[in-house]
């Protein structure tokens, strides 16, 4: 298997998710179907080494294919010389590109779990297929040929298995006819009215005629299915399926087959009747596909670089308040209303004229340089990320050199004062770990769903606050992009050898998503703690530990619960839990930025532990600052 230091690459997104996408709830379809590894006496673990590099510098090429270029389809080559690396990647066209990446960051954590001196491997989903070999496999279409058999048998047997039949003939005459090789159609069943959903696809690199007898070539198999309700034909260059429940959105272009196929379609009034085609008329479906793609474009698609603001202009702007208004509403900003300060200025509790309570932040304009002229783009874009665990932007005013934020209030006020403060011990492990999770999802939204990339550089206990429910809101996002893009305005006056910023942040100024990651893996460990990052325990050492430092020697010598906060009842949790998921902050922690997760793969792993068992963190740099 790949190396615990190669766990990065891998882009874990959730298994199921309650996000949705323009309305849809969100199903990437990641039903294990077949896997299989590459038998080899040509690799060794020594030589293995030679390419696992390569195959991860092909899985980020694929990955950033469907992310940016919203393919469904995907290649890369990597390396050359006697090891070169091919790898391939296929969704199902019907899917949402979150979903499709989502599918390949499971189907990546799969494929690795073959042997490391296999020099291939491929896995099949219900939604994608990916596979990756040192030899050049990309025409191949009948490599491997298998079939998957539902354990259902359909009710009017014989009249379902007929129009299968005729409709998967169908679909494989008709798929390598049409532009990326895919088609999906409906058929009704005239006995009582219930419908069969079919799709065929082949992969983009073959031939038609490949497709055409890749596709024949499975139609044979999927005949052992019959009368099953569903069935799966899967080869190295083609997948086909039908079942009498629907696998793909009601509201996706199906086609009707039947003018396609012309004397084949028309040999017959009934076969006519039977495919539930949807278009009248080739030039109606080529505009219905195209009105179709356009309403599914994803919600992430190519990232914009930071400090360009792009497509702002057509975001919902903030509601203006007053100065007046916000004044009257915390008293003069007066020191009763006071609720905090930070690097960015000072927050009031406010109650507007309407009584509805707000969190109201006054800006520190010397720290905003670029305040003056990106200040209204900046809090549109803000005002427009929404997201269960973010902390909305209700609004803004500006006045002279005041720059004012209002925000949602939220009661249970930081993370901080119930870890460290007088609320110490308040929080029992469950509460604790939906804290940890609802804030991966957090800065999973901000790093890969919204579609400007959103470094939050500040993440801290302080900048979590908790709603009514104890649900964690990450406060104060998006600021950072008011400030000089060479400056920082994070403190480098650290009581503690590691604080919450990275370690490439501080000595470099080298700043990314994984900056952010860095400091959630130091939260997770003070959330299992109840201890800061910047405490210095001297209990078992005459010269003192970090909070990082402490968890890892602890994760060495395997004795993860020693560091676990005494004020939580030992019978009110799962230790393996607690276990896991210090070791998901230790991974986010790890020296190289690109050994850390990124944060969709953190929430996988939060809700699927038993994905950690190849993933093991390496040692964490310890840096001493004044």
């Amino acid at each position: 298997m790949l190396q615990p230091n190669f766990v990065p690459l891998i882009r874990t997104f959730i298994f199921w998710s309650w996000w949705t996408l323009n309305g849809i709830v969100s199903d990437p379809q990641i039903n294990l179907v077949n896997k299989g590894c590459t038998p080899s006496t040509l690799l060794t673990s020594t030589n293995f080494s030679i390419i696992e590099n390569s195959i991860n510098a092909t899985f980020s090429d694929i990955r950033d294919q469907i992310i940016t270029q919203n393919k469904y389809f995907a290649t890369a080559q990597q390396g050359s010389g006697e090891f070169p690396v091919y790898s391939l990647f296929q969704c199902r066209n019907y899917l949402s590109i979150h979903d499709c990446v989502t599918c390949f960051d499971v189907a990546a954590v799969e494929i690795r779990n073959c042997p490391a001196v296999a020099p291939g491997g491929r896995v099949v989903y219900d939604g994608c297929f990916l596979r990756h070999e040192i030899s050049d496999f990309f025409e191949e279409t009948t490599d491997f040929n298998a079939v998957s058999c539902g354990n259902q048998t359909a009710t009017e047997s014989t009249t379902f298995t007929s129009i299968v039949q005729q409709v998967l003939m169908n679909l494989q005459t008709t798929s390598p006819m049409k532009q990326g090789f895919f088609a999906a159609t409906k058929a009704e069943l005239p006995e009582n009215g219930s419908t069969i959903y079919a799709f065929a696809q082949c992969t983009e690199t073959i031939t038609q005629s490949g497709c055409l007898n890749c596709l024949n070539s499975g139609y044979n198999n999927m005949l052992t299915c019959f009368p099953n309700s569903d069935g799966k034909a899967y080869a190295s260059g083609c997948y086909m399926r039908y079942s009498n429940t629907s696998f793909f959105p009601d509201n996706y272009q199906t086609i009707d087959v039947t003018p396609l196929l012309g004397k084949q379609g028309s040999s017959s009034n009934k076969k006519g009747d039977i495919i539930g085609g949807v278009v009248g008329g080739v030039a109606s479906l080529l505009i219905l596909f195209a009105l179709f793609t356009w309403i599914r474009r994803p919600k992430t698609p190519k990232k914009i670089p930071r400090g360009e603001i792009i497509g702002a202009s057509k975001l919902d702007g903030p509601v203006t308040y007053s100065y007046g208004d916000l004044k009257s509403a915390t008293s003069n900003f007066s020191e009763e209303n006071k609720l905090g300060q930070g690097g960015f200025g000072v927050v009031y509790k406010g109650i507007l004229q309407n009584g509805k309570v707000v969190a109201i932040k006054k800006l520190n304009f010397r720290q905003f340089t670029k305040m003056e002229e990106d200040f209204e783009s900046e809090v549109k874009l803000i005002s427009n990320v929404h997201h269960l665990n973010l902390v909305r932007l209700l609004g803004c005013c500006s006045k002279g050199h005041n720059r004012i934020l209002v925000y949602e209030y939220m009661k249970n006020n930081s993370l901080d004062k119930l870890l460290f403060g007088e609320r110490k011990g308040s929080l029992n492990w469950r509460q604790r770990y939906d804290i940890i999770l609802g804030t991966a999802k957090g800065l999973a939204y901000l790093h890969e769903e919204f579609h400007v990339c959103i470094i939050h550089r500040d993440i801290k206990t302080n900048n979590i606050l908790l709603d009514d429910n104890l649900q964690p809101r990450i406060a104060d996002f998006g600021l950072a992009r008011l400030l000089p893009e060479d400056k920082s305005h994070l403190s480098t006056k650290f009581a503690g050898t590691l604080g919450y910023t990275a370690p490439e942040y501080i000595i470099h100024g080298q700043l990314s998503e994984k900056a952010d990651i860095y400091s959630y893996g130091v939260v997770v460990l003070e959330i299992i703690s109840g201890r800061q990052s910047k405490e210095l325990n001297v209990d078992d050492d005459a010269d003192g530990e970090f909070l990082l430092q402490k968890a890892w020697k602890l994760y060495e010598r395997g004795m993860h619960l020693e560091l676990v906060d005494n004020t939580l009842d030992p019978n009110g949790y799962d230790a393996e839990e607690v276990k896991k998921i210090m070791e998901i902050g230790l991974l986010c922690t790890q020296a190289s930025p690109e050994a850390r997760p990124m944060m969709s793969e953190v929430v996988v792993l939060l809700q699927n532990k038993d994905l950690l068992e190849n993933m093991k963190p390496t040692m964490p740099i310890l840096i001493e600052t004044n």
